[in-house]
């Protein structure tokens, strides 16, 4: 051990009466006995072997060295006999040590309540256990002048003594605490170390994260100003820095990065920054004279500081010199740094330092811990539970810890929560067999009575919000019986949130595995359906609408991420059961009339606080909103036929039949000027018209529209407002898609019409042949357009754009660009970045040429399809009603075929028919479909609501088949050979238009 400085008092240990020590000195006391920590006080010093043994040198003057005898040479602590200590602090006049238990004992002056033990003593000459922390095991004790703190392996802080200038950071206007006080505001922060000033405190957590409180008259709580702080703050400047280690000098503080990087802030009129100048710094501040050094350790007297680099094997000094305390062999202090010797590790104090040879443990572990962590450490706490089993308690309480270790701390920020979600299942899963099964149960014990119900809405820091992750891949939240008990309170936790770290939780989702996020969004879904098949019988009513609303709400938070960066595809968050559980015609009317400030108690239908599934319709499939949809439809049908009605009867009564009103939109079109008079047709109708019920008839033409004409109608129609003749449209070759033209010279009205059909189209359930890319159903949905649509209706044009965005060169040098777009009549130019080119081309292409086109079309198509139903679907969800889909399932459609007349599945036709059918190609199939049901896409149900009928008839084998379109229903002969049914049959298709008798 090598020491120097002040010795007035014994101090050093040396047992000469020397008043300094201006160069190392050894003392030989402890030399072949493991020593293995020093703490340095204001004028006394404790030493830790590695027996556990404690000694003190120094000043007595209130009985801080725990025994009576002399201090100049060490003295062993006797009253520590029984104890196996593992760590010491000192601050002024009092002394701390800890056990191997986390007992913590103390000793020496307690005016100012820094022992801890409930009462306020002047001396206090043997050492005390203090009681308070009796419940906890502490692992890490630090002293300052008249306050201490102390960090449990739980990780919970207690902080007792003086508290005039807010060191112990319980808030402002609290008292001094004669016994130890938990520190809640740092609760849920994974800490690493902790470390005591003058009358300053700092703690840092495993991320790096540096929290500081007390005194900051000097600046040295690295804030930018001089103002005390009576709660913990976060030091924003060291986010980035990756700390492991913090320090403390009387009005300054040193800060030790992962790199070796050494920052400093607060007093320097002696030096002790190391800045070359004696200016206080308020942030802290990089000692460049280190600068190209790794810096392995630190530690902070009064008023200066040491640095140890290993490469070199020197301690550099800086700061107060007066008595020698930077062993340099020099008088005067030092501004910048200057080496003593080529010594190792330090330990140092108020006006002397010591130095420990073989190296100080309690710098050196604490910096491995946070600096060395990975998922190997779980492999070996796996292993400790596999041997340990009788000491289950103690391996757990490193397993709760390990759960944090298992992250890349320093990564931890904002943006990127840090964990390894792989090793912390492992670790979840370990405590899941049988042998832990009484640990599983304590702990989830505690996080229902103390964990969740204590989460904060703003929590401290980023980090203390990495639990939130973390317990939600714990298996007792996903087991049904914990629903209520756990997880719903978890979600009730996350969504009391404030603004910005609710952001923050969005922004780690956002990041997750889509495994890991698609578990989350079911439990969640389970909950959901747990508490609509059970909930009743469980719960009150009141409890069942709030823990219904918070596991919705909860998805719908899930959903607005998903949405942003596509986790998993949107209909992961579709419950298939709701559609069984729940009226959905009555849910969308108590949703309905809810919008619409509509309060029907009388009627049952809604209650001021009843939650609706309608207002999260990310979570109904296909089937649920398509009965929303009908159900919206016959409503707003009911609502016309019923004003119609109602005008007729007053018609009736005043005797004026030619004002009555046909509770049916009927349009009567020729196929030969289908356009003119369809436009003719729904010129003359208003809005409340659009939604009554269809009717359409050709002239000349006796079949009756059960629906089949209607079907009709709509592709015809639109196969001829499609007809490049008119220009409306440009078709892609590359995709086969459409979209506005631009060069367009037909009046707007015509794209009017187009809208009206689409609408008209939804609200008939009937699907019709549109060959849009999905951006205009994002554009109806207000849903901004991207490259991916770009892409889907322009190959090639998309994939440019892409390879544009990727390219890390000069893209005017190398491809001789400078962003411009040219088209007639256009010219728009763009020489700055290429996303906001790129932003501009998509902005051009889909918005600003065909600005008018799309208006007319927009209009139209919300005329009759506009309002609250809309906002219920996804585009691709808004497509498929529109123009149905195409996942063909040839097989269920046989399956779920019926037979009328003689026809049976087995009978020899019908067995024939279904041969021919799957030996069609992929385009006749198509062209089968559009001739039964009038569209070759099949509704958004999909195949298994498409239900055929096969109908036998008397004619002869030279007759064809004959569709009702109307029904799905297909009229064939008994044909007795294949050929002649192929024949037959393929004839059929091909001539499929018209309506007439047959």
């Amino acid at each position: 051990m090598l020491c120097w400085g002040s010795s007035a008092s014994g101090q050093l240990g040396i047992g000469a009466s020397e008043a300094s020590v201006f160069e190392p000195r050894s003392c030989c006391m402890f030399d072949g006995r493991g020593l293995k920590e020093v703490a340095c006080g204001s004028h006394h010093s404790l030493f830790l072997l590695h027996d556990g043994s404690v000694y003190a040198s120094g000043s007595n003057s209130c009985g801080q060295l725990g025994h009576d005898k002399g201090g100049w040479r060490p003295e062993l602590v006797g009253a520590l006999d029984a104890q196996k200590i593992a760590g010491v602090s000192c601050g002024q006049a009092h002394s701390l040590v800890v056990n191997e238990q986390g007992q913590v004992f103390a000793w020496g002056a307690g005016e100012g309540g820094q022992l801890g033990l409930g009462a306020a003593e002047e001396a206090v000459r043997v050492p005390r256990l203090i009681k308070k922390l009796c419940e906890h095991r502490i692992s890490q004790v630090m002293c300052g002048k008249q306050h201490c703190i102390a960090l449990s392996k739980d990780g919970q802080l207690f902080v007792w003594g003086e508290n005039s200038s807010g060191q112990l950071g319980l808030g402002k206007g609290e008292p001094s605490t004669l016994s130890p006080q938990p520190l809640r505001s740092l609760c849920g922060i994974p800490l690493a170390q902790i470390s005591a000033g003058g009358d300053h405190s700092f703690a840092l957590s495993l991320s790096g994260a540096v929290f500081g409180w007390g005194k900051n008259s000097a600046g040295q709580l690295g804030l930018n100003d001089e103002q005390d702080r009576a709660v913990p703050c976060h030091i924003k400047f060291l986010r980035s820095q990756k700390v492991v280690y913090i320090s403390c000098g009387e009005e300054h503080t040193a800060a030790l990065t992962k790199e070796g990087g050494l920052f400093t802030f607060g007093n320097g009129s002696r030096g002790q920054l190391g800045h070359d100048s004696t200016r206080n710094e308020p942030l802290p501040r990089r000692v460049m004279e280190l600068m190209g050094t790794e810096v392995s350790q630190i530690a902070c007297g009064r008023h200066h500081t040491l640095a140890f680099v290993p490469s070199t094997g020197l301690v550099y000094a800086f700061g107060c010199n007066s008595q020698g305390q930077l062993g340099t062999g020099l008088r005067g202090n030092a501004k910048s740094p200057l080496p003593v010797r080529n010594i190792q590790p330090l330990c140092i104090g108020n006006t002397h330092t010591s130095i420990v040879c073989l190296c100080d443990f309690r710098i050196m572990n604490t910096t491995k811990s946070i600096a060395v962590i990975n998922s190997e450490s779980l492999d070996s706490w796996r292993m400790k539970l596999h041997d340990n089993s009788d000491s289950s308690i103690t391996n757990y309480d490193r397993g709760l810890a390990e759960i944090y270790h298992l992250a890349s701390h320093f990564k931890t920020n904002p943006k990127v929560p840090g964990i390894n979600f792989n090793a912390v299942r492992l670790l979840f899963e370990m405590l899941m067999k049988p042998s832990f099964a009484r640990l599983l149960e304590q702990a989830t014990k505690s996080f229902e009575s103390l964990l969740i119900p204590q989460l904060p809405c703003s929590p401290p820091d980023v980090e203390a919000m990495r639990i939130y992750l973390i317990l939600s891949e714990c298996p007792a939240l996903q087991d049904s019986k914990n629903y209520i008990s756990l997880t719903i309170p978890l979600a009730m936790a996350i969504l009391r949130l404030d603004a910005n770290p609710s952001k923050v939780l969005d922004n780690w989702w956002s990041l997750m595995d889509c495994e890991v996020f698609s578990r989350l969004v079911e439990m969640y879904k389970s909950i959901v359906v747990f508490l609509l098949t059970g909930g009743k019988a469980l719960l009150m009513p009141v409890f069942l609408e709030s823990y219904t609303s918070a596991a919705l709400r909860l998805l719908e938070k899930l959903n607005k991420v998903n949405l942003k960066v596509h986790r998993v595809e949107y209909n992961h968050f579709y419950i298939p059961d709701i559609s069984r559980l729940v009226d959905i015609q009555e849910d969308y009317l108590k949703w309905f009339l809810r919008k619409a400030d509509i309060v029907c108690d009388n009627l049952n239908l809604i209650s001021q606080g009843s939650v609706t599934l309608c207002a999260y319709p990310f979570i109904l499939n296909a089937q649920a909103k398509t009965t929303v949809l009908q159900t919206d439809a016959e409503l707003q049908m009911q609502m016309a036929v019923s004003g119609a009605n109602l005008h007729n009867v007053f018609v009736l009564l005043t005797m004026e039949p030619l004002l009555a009103r046909n509770p049916f939109l009927v349009l009567h079109v020729r196929r030969n000027l289908l356009v003119s008079d369809a436009l003719r047709e729904l010129t003359v109708y208003n809005d409340v018209d659009l939604k009554k019920p269809l009717k359409v008839i050709f002239d000349g033409e006796e079949a009756v529209d059960a629906g089949g004409v209607t079907k009709e109608f709509f592709l015809l129609l639109l196969k001829e407002l499609m007809d490049p003749i008119y220009g409306m449209f440009t078709q892609y070759s590359e995709s086969n898609l459409l979209w506005f033209s631009d060069k367009c010279f037909v009046e707007h009205n015509w794209f009017h019409l187009i809208g009206i059909i689409c609408g008209l189209a939804i609200y008939n359930s009937t699907v019709v042949d549109l060959h849009f890319p999905l951006v205009l159903y994002k554009k109806l949905l207000n849903v901004s357009p991207t490259l991916d649509d770009l892409k889907e209706l322009s190959p090639t044009e998309g994939r440019s754009l892409q390879q544009l965005l990727e390219y890390e060169g000069d893209v005017e040098e190398t491809f001789c660009l400078n962003f411009a777009v040219k088209r007639e009549f256009v010219s728009f130019l763009c020489w700055s970045l290429r996303k906001e080119f790129v932003h501009a081309y998509l902005q051009y292409v889909f918005s600003d040429s065909v600005q008018e086109q799309y208006s007319a079309f927009s209009s139209g198509f919300l005329k009759v399809c506009g309002g609250e139903i809309l906002s219920l679907f996804q585009p691709s969800e808004l497509m498929a009603m529109v123009v149905g889909n195409n996942n063909y399932n040839w097989e269920e459609m046989e399956k779920n075929a019926s037979y009328k007349g003689e026809f049976s599945a087995s009978h020899p036709t019908v067995k024939m028919f279904w041969e021919v059918f799957h030996e069609f190609p992929l385009e006749k199939k198509k062209q089968f479909l559009l001739f039964l049901t009038g569209s070759d896409r099949i509704p958004i149900h999909g195949m298994a609501s498409l239900r055929i009928v096969i109908q036998s008839t008397a004619a002869e084998e030279h007759y064809l088949p004959v569709a009702h379109t109307c029904y799905n229903m297909l009229d064939m002969p008994c044909y007795q050979t294949k050929e002649t049914l192929r024949h037959r049959l393929t004839q059929a298709v091909e001539q499929y238009e018209g309506f007439s008798l047959v």
